[in-house]
């Protein structure tokens, strides 16, 4: 009971509104009871009863949507009214009853005991307590209090009225269910009595109270709301309407769409507030109409926007749309408003149909049919009836008969994809359900569906008995009614009597083929025109061309002209390959489609062989002609075979000149004329998506000026550096005839040394298709900075430009973020004007407003601890009105010091007033610092001095003063020399007056006295004229004497003379303070913020301010939008058990108060704490839990961050609504205030924004008691507009399986209250799990954009306020369309303590900045890498959503809905005035689990139709952008890789054949330049170079180029190479490996925010295979290389050619154990051996984790084979033959073989091996059977053998000359052997498993593995005794933090504390 005792008495929830349907009346003579019943017993024993709370919170699944609210009003209102509070659990209990009366249920048996023991304890205590006669009458009075409550309060504003009216609304709906049904068991009297008009406003809502008591709140009174409602309330003319009158009395358009159709009603209520709100906004903005009526305007835009692609669906289809409107205009107006509507509702209740949009429009089709049919009253041929839903309006019967039988498909399907085990081809997937929609066959479905039909087939045919038990059977009034369409689509099918046998229709359109083919047929033209290239390269070469015109000599020309002989063989690759990877689509392409692929086939080998023919036929056959004389041709000659060329080409030059017209291209692409689809027919194959993507004229001039120059770049460094150097080697090596080789010889009578050749060749080929990828990121840095630039990017870098700049702020604020006033905005002025404070005189109250909004940007980063109070004061500007002139105080922090540094100038000055003057002006702070003090210290005496004579005397000398200033002066007339004594006398003065005791009086006189003695005889020169003429006054009076002696001491000293403590004024305090602040702050507040973080936030907001943005639209008539946020079982907020344990000595709170010390001392200040070590007695626990969990990558930071967005629209809705003197009230006052405006500032902010937060499971957290639910509610109360959506899966009682619900909920009362209940057909997460969670949760959205934002991102206030400028993007036409997405860049806010975490941080910042920028414009390939994205709502919504979400092949969820856009004629922007934070990994283990998943994630896109579709729909140039930025980066990365092992293993062939010494020394071939070429470009991507540049330059741009240059080094000295090198060898391993074998999967990184020490375990477990193995392996061929390379070769070559590989090797050996904590801490080296020896001796098995056992491990890491194709098999095995080669080429170098080169020199060597296995294999059979029962003869044994193997090798090297040198050479050739073997198994897995092979393999597989660990962890350990090295390795992996002084040695030393 303890959970629920903290909820307040005072509040009050339900869940729902509808009664629970309990049982009959006739059982309910127990409810009632009279006070004539006898006591039987007291439960009370003599002592009052105090009730206690029954648990209402942790109730059974199956009764908490029922119950729940019952439970909760009774605690709530058990103190005032028990009687009625035990009526309410009474009647839960009945209803709990009822709908389980067998306690079947989880929980409910012991539900109901409880709550029935609770009753007969209550029974007779209550009766006591009642206050009527009778238990209805008592329910009824209290029922009435709270109704006329509600009545009498209804229209009020105030905040604590509003909060009582909720509750009593909540109370009053549930006391009205109870009270009906009481009255139904009292008979029909009781009945007849009760209040039957049941009032309708105590339905739960979301955003608009559309029930009758909500009409008084504020968002209700919104005009364009009303009309909203008037729109979709009528009903005037319907048909039906009548008779759905009597059921549902206040019907409107969603609720007869629901009688006729069947929707669910929370569907129907959430769809309603949606529609309604969609209305509103669309008409709030449509300016230029009148008011009072919603114009057609605003619905047509809705319309055009919701049925785009409906009726672009219908026209590719060639069939008519069935949205079909009146003429008359009002009846046009209802029927659109119905036609939108029911879209909606289709779309609201589709669930994981809505990734089918085509499929929606298949349902929306038909169902638009019957609605217009019924509207038109029209009657059906065949029956003669009025046409009426096919399926009727039942209950849930859309959901019944139209989702849940396609979902099943779905489902089924995704099913047989066996968490991404099974091939893609075997099952459909989202994409191949809703592609089949594409065709008019889909109309083969019919209306009603035929679930006969094959599309409902899910099991191909050779499985025909799950066939047949999963087989479709149609019912009996389908059957009866499948004839009764009048549609056209049903066409013949409808009169099928026999259905046919159902085939499984296989893949749509596409199939994803697991193969590396699928890169060249995706990117063909870019392959073939580097191929061509290459060709075209090697033949200039081989001709020696120096210079661009030799190209055009005859004899190279012809030469070159043969690469079209290559283009044809490629095409008919091409055409081999399309049809080869399609032919498991064949069931589903039409006709046309197959024969199109035939005819490329035999088009593609008709040139293959017609041009090689004509090409050999005529060479040197030309025929020529002299043309006219002076014609510049000259004499020109042909051929056959460039007339036969000229043929060829026709199809490119028709190309060409589509890509050069861009439009005509589109027009064809899209038109369905003839002609048209003629003209395209031969191109593309026709489908739905990919026509029209074509840039307008000017962005494809921008790009391929771009590629043009980046490819003459390549190929120019390519040909002149890499191809030309390799010819003269190349024909050297030809002629020379090797004869001695130093091996066997397999191919001897090859000619030309071809295995030289292409030894040497094959690497520079393979970096030749590489190096593009170098010469973009080049290309990138230098076009994305300099479009940076021009941007105004960098604007303000440094502190000192923002202080030099600040006063410019005000004005570019004015011009971006406040809106333009209505009379001056005739046009739309769309890019901001910097200006200066002049171009605010025409904007009253510009600065004022500034002013406000800079307070509030400051307030946020102290209520975020960024700033200190002190700080704070010094950064506010002071609000007065005399702003509202124009008028600025500027901050303190802008003139500190200036004050000192005037009279330090003023002191020692020599010369003019007017120099001084100027000398201070050329300061303006300076100079506004001076004058604000003269002004302040004037205003403050007059305020205190109030005698007569004193303030004459003060008037004077200011007079004095400024008559000197005005007749220049002011040198002569002042000793300057006391200025700084005066200011030191003001100073203690003003201090005196911040304190404002009133004991200080006399202090205050004393200071004040001295001041005016100091200013008249010391600062005067010629003393005080004022003083003088006093004298003479006085002495006129004639008692002169006297006068002075009454004047001296009684100056300022009478009590009347001054006002002294001054008037409590808020306003004079703080000018009081601030002039204070002037006196004396000093040079320190030049660098305030201190805080990086603050200044990076202050100087970005103000940067941005000058950059291009729309003009910002007030906020009521700005675009509505949503935050989405999937969560599934991340962090809310760290508990206090997690922030309190100490894994490994330190907590996550010990961690955060040294990794942020700054930001703890400004938390502490804020709590009141003033002791550091002691805060735990002062600050509150979860004040400490939200400090730090706003610090961690955490729920309630992103929820906080989101909400900033509310903060800010509230604030710009104030400045906009808000009269002048409204705002110098200050907004902070008004946002406390319970007023009207602050209502009806609420109610816009409600109109406008939503998170919603997808909480996928957050039922089961909450039923199950997780701490993580009630953190949910925390932060819904906290912020009350925030929703969660969440799945239940309920089981239903009686039900086969458990229903599953989508639910909306929000905070009421202190509880969470369902809003909405959605069914759903079944279990919705049955793709990849995000795209899913957002899937059901994006009906509970608004607006029209909807921005997605992960639970590891942060936003900012500053940032939320230029969100409706940014949203006015979506209204900027741009290549003739608005834009569909938005980019935003982000910033990484975890690099600031790690140096791994830093580097992450810069390259993720390089990526979403300059990247991204380039990709934009002028690439126009940017798509959606994740969030903060913003989305055109509606245009998602209507073509499948935000993502894509098909298990395994869509991984990478997010990138998808920018390739789906794209295809679909989206257009992406990207914009960098606005960012949010984003948290990325910290430690090394999670950032190689990202980046693994991120790999993987791009291999399966690699074989995805979007990656296709694009490839071959985008231009060429486009083209090449597209896969440069996605898969093309990852393949480089591949190929770069695969680079090296050839070039290695093309030396080692050289090296062991003896091929290398006869090319040395007979071809005289040294040093080849090329190679080394090569290699260097193979080294800039694998160093992290490539990534390096664009973060230089981005760096450079944003903090100035000295600050990038110095981090750069920085990071290499920190060992970013090393880094760059590790991560790149992630993304290969992953790329290669998934792309050939599958096994692609979501691998969660945790997002930690402590940096721990891993064990050497974890790490070998993480990194074996993809580096270590990799590793040792360049290694081996690095040793041998360097062993067999002859003297004749020096050492110099040798290392500058390998310096790189050694490099990559020994990092990916390395790295792991350089970037761990500790990693060379001694303790940790000794505990990580004793767990390595542990886990690699555990035997593994079932239930065994992969972390226990090295044999759970193995499986696990190799269960990528066991699903692998046999294509992938054989390419495995032939990757494992390279092992075999040492052993071939070293037994041959052995000087026991004595030179022999016979083969059975090879063939011995085996032999060894097989007694080498028998000797293992014997040992480990003794071991089995003697050494537990016969161990002295086992080691006898054992010696006997060991001795065996001594005398062999002592005898072999006395007879054979074996040598050590032998023995060193044989373990070399027999370890990768021995590898190879395993590989060999592994692959053939399937073949020997349970056979010896297999045990014997794995047991061969440890014997390796536990040797490579020993090996890396010798050098670990050796290091570990130098405590240097870990000082230098915490030096490294933390030197960022030591650079801002953070406390790393404390945390280290926390950590060995706790150890020892």
């Amino acid at each position: 009971m303890s959970e629920i005792v903290v909820v307040e008495p005072t509040d009050g929830d339900r869940n729902r509104a509808s009664t629970s349907g309990g049982g009959g009346g006739g059982r309910r003579s127990a409810y009632t009871t009279t006070d004539q019943r006898p006591f039987t017993r007291s439960l009370t024993l003599g002592r009052e009863h105090v009730p206690e709370p029954f648990d209402s919170e942790k109730l059974p699944v199956t009764l908490v949507s029922e119950i729940q609210r019952f439970l909760r009003v009774a605690n709530q209102i058990e103190i005032d009214e028990p009687r009625v509070a035990y009526l309410c659990r009474f009647h839960a209990f009945e209803v709990a009853h009822n709908l389980d009366r067998n306690s079947s249920g989880r929980g409910v048996r012991q539900f109901k005991t409880s709550l029935l023991q609770r009753l007969e304890q209550d029974e007779e205590v209550t009766i006591r307590k009642r206050k009527e006669k009778s238990d209805l009458r008592e329910l009824r009075r209290v029922y009435r209090e709270y109704k006329d409550y509600i009545i009498k309060h209804g229209g009020e504003y105030t905040l604590e009225t509003r909060e009582k009216l909720i509750k009593a609304r909540a109370i009053a709906s549930v006391l009205y269910e109870v009270l009906h049904t009481v009255t139904s068991a009292a008979g029909p009297q009781a009945l007849a009595d009760t209040d039957h008009a049941r009032s309708e406003f105590f339905v739960p809502y979301n955003i608009l109270p559309l029930d009758q008591g909500g009409v008084h709140q504020a968002i209700m009174q919104l005009p364009e709301i009303k009309y909203a409602i008037v729109i979709v309330g009528n009903v005037r003319g319907l048909p039906f309407s009548e008779e759905f009158k009597r059921r549902v009395p206040y019907m409107d358009l969603l609720d007869w769409l629901q009688l006729c159709f069947g929707f669910q009603k929370g569907n129907v209520t959430n769809q309603r507030e949606h529609l309604i709100l969609l209305l509103a906004n669309s008409h709030i903005r449509q300016t230029h109409k009148q008011a009072s009526k919603l114009a057609d305007g605003n619905v047509d835009e809705l319309m055009k926007k919701f049925f785009k692609n409906y009726t672009e669906w219908c026209k590719f289809l060639d069939r008519k749309s069935n949205i079909r409107l009146p003429y008359l205009k009002q009846e046009a107006l209802q029927y659109k408003v119905l036609y939108i509507a029911l879209y909606l509702l289709i779309w609201g209740e589709a669930a994981n149909l809505r990734f089918m949009p085509e499929c929606l429009c298949y349902i929306f089709h038909h169902m638009a049919s019957e609605l217009h049919g019924m509207l038109s009253g029209a009657v059906s041929l065949i029956t003669g009836e009025t046409v009426m839903p096919a399926y009727g309006g039942g209950f849930e019967a859309f959901l019944s008969k139209v989702i849940s039988p396609i979902y099943e498909v779905i489902r089924e399907e995704a099913m047989k994809n066996k968490n991404g085990t099974t091939d893609h081809s075997t099952w459909r997937n989202y994409d191949d359900l809703n592609e089949f929609f594409w065709s008019p066959d889909c109309f083969q479905i019919g209306w009603p569906m035929r679930l006969d039909h094959d599309f409902f087939c899910v099991h191909p045919p050779d499985d025909s008995k799950k066939k047949k038990s999963q087989r479709k059977v149609k019912t009996q009034e389908e059957e009866e009614t499948i004839n009764n369409n009048e549609d056209e689509e049903m066409g013949p099918q409808a009169t099928v009597d026999e259905p046919p046998e159902q085939k499984w229709l296989g893949k749509t359109n596409f199939a994803e083929i697991r193969s590396f083919w699928q890169i060249f047929r995706s990117f063909d033209r870019m392959w073939s025109f580097l191929i061509l290239s290459l060709q075209a390269m090697i033949i200039m070469a081989c001709h020696e061309v120096e210079s661009p015109l030799q190209v055009f000599d005859a004899s190279v020309v012809e030469d070159v002209m043969s690469i079209f002989i290559t283009s044809a063989v490629l095409k008919l690759i091409q055409a081999i390959l399309d049809v080869v990877f399609t032919w498991k689509a064949r069931c589903t392409m039409n006709s046309n489609r197959h024969r199109k692929d035939v005819l490329k086939i035999m088009w593609a080998m008709i040139w293959t062989i017609v041009l090689p023919i004509y090409y050999s036929s005529s060479r040197k056959k030309y025929t020529c002609y002299s043309s006219q004389d002076g014609s510049w041709l000259g004499e020109w000659c042909y051929s056959s075979y460039m007339v036969a060329v000229s043929c060829y080409l026709i199809s490119n030059a028709v190309n060409m000149v589509l890509f050069l017209v861009p439009s005509v291209g589109k027009y064809i692409e899209t038109s369905n004329t003839r002609i048209c689809t003629v003209l395209s027919w031969w191109g593309q194959p026709k489908l739905y998506v990919g026509r029209g993507m074509q840039e307008s004229q000017v962005s494809l001039l921008k790009y391929t000026l771009f590629w043009v120059l980046l490819l003459l770049s390549k190929l120019s460094f390519s040909y002149t550096f890499e191809i030309k150097p390799l010819i003269a080697p190349t024909r050297h090596i030809m002629t020379i005839g090797v004869k001695n080789y130093d091996w066997h010889e397999l191919f001897p009578k090859v000619k030309s040394n071809a295995g030289a050749i292409a030894a040497i060749w094959s690497p520079i080929i393979l970096v030749y298709f590489m190096d593009a990828q170098i010469w973009y990121s080049v290309y990138c840095s230098v076009f994305g900075g300099v479009y940076g630039i021009l941007h105004h990017l960098g604007e303000i870098r440094t502190q000192g430009m923002l202080r030099s700049k600040f006063d410019t702020l005000p004005s570019v604020f004015n011009d971006c973020l406040l809106p333009p006033e209505t009379k001056d905005n005739k046009g739309l002025m769309w890019l901001c004007t910097p200006g200066f404070l002049k171009g605010l005189e025409n904007k009253k109250g510009g600065v004022l407003k500034f002013a406000i909004v800079w307070n509030q940007i400051i307030s946020s980063f102290r209520d975020e601890d960024l700033i200190s109070n002190r700080e704070m004061h010094l950064m506010k500007i002071p609000i007065s009105s005399e702003l509202l002139s124009n008028q600025v105080r500027w901050p303190v922090f802008l003139l500190a010091n200036k004050l000192s540094t005037a009279l330090s100038i003023a002191r020692d000055f020599v010369g003019k007033h007017e120099s001084l003057l100027k000398r201070i002006r050329k300061d303006k702070y300076m100079y506004m610092a001076v004058t604000e003090c003269y002004e302040s210290l004037k205003y403050i005496l007059d305020i205190l001095v109030v005698g007569d004579i004193e303030r004459r005397i003060i008037a004077g000398i200011v007079d004095e003063i400024e008559e000197s200033i005005k007749n220049s002066s002011l040198l002569k007339d002042l000793k300057m020399s006391e200025l700084p004594a005066l200011h030191a006398k003001c100073t203690e003065l003003i201090e005196l007056l911040v304190e404002g005791n009133e004991d200080h009086h006399y202090e205050v006189v004393k200071k004040l006295q001295d001041i005016f003695e100091l200013v008249t005889t010391d600062l005067l020169v010629n003393g005080s004229r004022t003083m003088d003429l006093l004298n003479i006054d006085q002495q006129l009076e004639g008692d002169t004497a006297e006068f002075f002696r009454s004047l001296e001491p009684e100056l300022f000293a009478s009590m009347h003379s001054i006002h002294f403590p001054l008037p409590d004024s808020g306003p004079l305090i703080e000018k009081v303070k601030r002039f204070h602040l002037l006196l004396t702050v000093k040079d320190k507040a030049m660098y305030i913020p201190s805080n990086l973080e603050a200044r990076r936030r202050i100087s970005f907001f103000a940067t941005s301010l000058f950059m291009d943005m729309p003009k910002a639209p007030k906020v009521r008539n700005m675009l509505s939008f949503s935050v989405l946020t999937p969560h599934y079982m991340e962090e809310v907020k760290f508990s206090k058990k997690e922030l309190h344990s100490s894994k490994e000595g330190v907590s996550i709170s010990f961690y955060m108060q040294k990794i942020f010390p700054d930001e703890w001392e400004n938390f502490l200040e804020r709590m009141g704490s003033e002791k550091v070590d002691e805060f735990e007695d002062e600050v509150n626990e979860e004040d400490v839990r939200d400090w730090a969990s706003f610090r961690g990558q955490t729920l309630s930071r992103t929820i906080r961050g989101m909400m900033y967005y509310r903060k800010a629209l509230k604030l710009q809705a104030f400045l906009d609504m808000a009269e002048d003197d409204d705002i110098l009230q200050n907004y902070e006052a008004i946002e406390r205030a319970d007023d009207t405006l602050s209502a009806q500032l609420d109610a816009l902010v409600d109109m406008k924004f939503t998170h919603v937060v997808s909480c996928q499971i957050y039922g089961l957290q909450k039923s199950t008691g997780d701490p993580q639910a009630q953190d949910i509610l925390d932060l819904m109360k906290r912020y009350p507009s925030l929703r969660v959506a969440y799945v239940e899966e309920k089981e239903e009682i009686g039900a086969g399986r458990p229903v599953y619900s989508s639910i909306l909920l929000k905070a009421v009362n202190g509880f969470d209250q369902e809003i909405y209940r959605i069914k759903l057909p079944g279990p919705p997460g049955i793709g990849e799990g995000k795209p899913e969670n957002q899937n059901h949760a994006i009906i509970f959205t608004r607006g029209e954009a909807l921005q997605t934002i992960d639970m590891n991102q942060d936003n900012y206030l500053e940032e939320a306020l230029k969100m409706r400028n940014l949203l006015q993007e979506f209204l900027r036409v741009r290549r003739r369309s608005p834009p569909t997405i938005l980019g935003m860049r982000e910033h990484i806010f975890t690099g600031s303590v790690s140096s791994l975490a830093w580097f992450m941080s810069y390259q993720e910042t390089s990526f979403v900045t300059i990247g991204q920028r380039l990709l934009a414009n002028p690439l126009r390939v940017r798509f959606h890498y994740g969030h903060p994205d913003l989305f055109d709502r509606i245009f998602h919504l209507t073509r499948g959503g935000i993502s894509k979400a098909s298990k395994t092949i869509n991984l990478s969820e997010d990138v998808y809905a920018g390739f789906n856009t794209t295809l679909r004629r989206g257009f992406v922007t990207y914009h960098e005035y606005m960012q949010v934070g984003k948290g990325r990994d910290v430690g090394l283990n999670q950032i190689s689990k990202f980046e693994a998943k991120v790999a993987n994630g791009n291999s399966e896109q690699t074989l995805s139709r979007d990656i296709y579709r694009l490839g071959r729909r985008f231009d060429f140039f486009r083209m090449l952008s597209f896969y440069f930025t996605t898969v093309g980066f990852y393949f480089n990365s591949l190929i770069s890789v695969i680079g090296v092992y050839v070039f290695l293993y093309g030396q080692l062939y050289l090296v062991l054949s003896g091929l290398q010494r006869a090319l040395l020394l007979e071809a005289k071939v040294k040093n080849i330049k090329s190679l080394e070429t090569a290699l260097a470009s193979q080294s800039f991507i694998q160093l992290g170079l490539l990534t390096g540049l664009p973060m230089v330059i981005e760096i450079g741009l944003e903090r100035g180029f000295l600050n990038a240059i110095k981090d750069f080094v920085l990071m290499q000295l920190q060992l970013a190479a090393v880094f760059f090198t590790f991560s790149y060898g992630t993304k290969s391993h992953y790329y290669g490996r998934t792309i050939l074998h599958g096994g692609a999967k979501y691998r969660p990184t945790g997002r930690k925010v402590v940096v721990f020490h891993s064990s050497f375990t974890e790490s070998y477990r993480l990194y074996s295979r993809s580096h270590f193995v990799k590793g040792f392996e360049l290694l081996l061929l690095l040793i041998v290389y360097d062993l067999f390379r002859r003297s004749y070769q020096s050492s110099v070559a040798y290392v500058l050619i390998t310096y790189a590989i050694w490099f990559m090797s020994l990092t990916w050996l390395f790295a792991p154990f350089l970037f761990n904590p500790s990693g060379f801490d001694w303790g940790k080296i000794v505990d990580d051996w004793k767990d390595w020896n542990k886990w690699i001796k555990q035997q593994g098995g079932i239930g065994i984790q992969q972390d226990k056992s090295w044999q759970s491990w193995w499986i696990e890491e190799q269960a990528h084979l066991l699903h692998s194709g046999i294509t992938s098999r054989i390419i495995e095995l032939l990757l494992s033959l390279r092992f075999f080669l040492y052993q071939y080429g070293l037994v041959y170098h052995l000087d026991i073989s004595g030179h022999n080169k016979n083969f059975v020199v090879y063939v011995l060597s085996w032999i060894v091996i097989v007694v080498i296995f028998l000797i293992l294999k014997t040992v480990n059979v003794g071991k089995q059977y003697l050494s537990a029962n016969h161990h002295l003869a086992f080691r006898l044994f054992k010696a006997f053998l060991f001795l065996g193997v001594l005398a062999t090798i002592v005898t072999l090297s006395l007879i054979c000359h074996l040598s050590l040198r032998d023995l060193i050479v044989c373990c070399l050739a027999f370890l990768p052997t021995g590898w190879g073997l395993i590989l060999v198994g592994q692959t053939l897995r399937p073949k020997i498993e349970g056979t010896g092979f297999w045990h014997f393999t794995r047991v061969f597989a440890r014997a390796y593995d536990y040797g490579m660990g020993v090996v890396l962890f010798a050098p670990l350990a050796v290091l570990a005794w130098l405590p240097i090295i870990s000082a230098f390795q915490t030096r490294f992996l933390f030197n960022e933090a030591f650079s801002r002084r953070l406390h790393i040695q404390p945390i280290l030393a926390a950590k060995k504390k706790h150890r020892s």
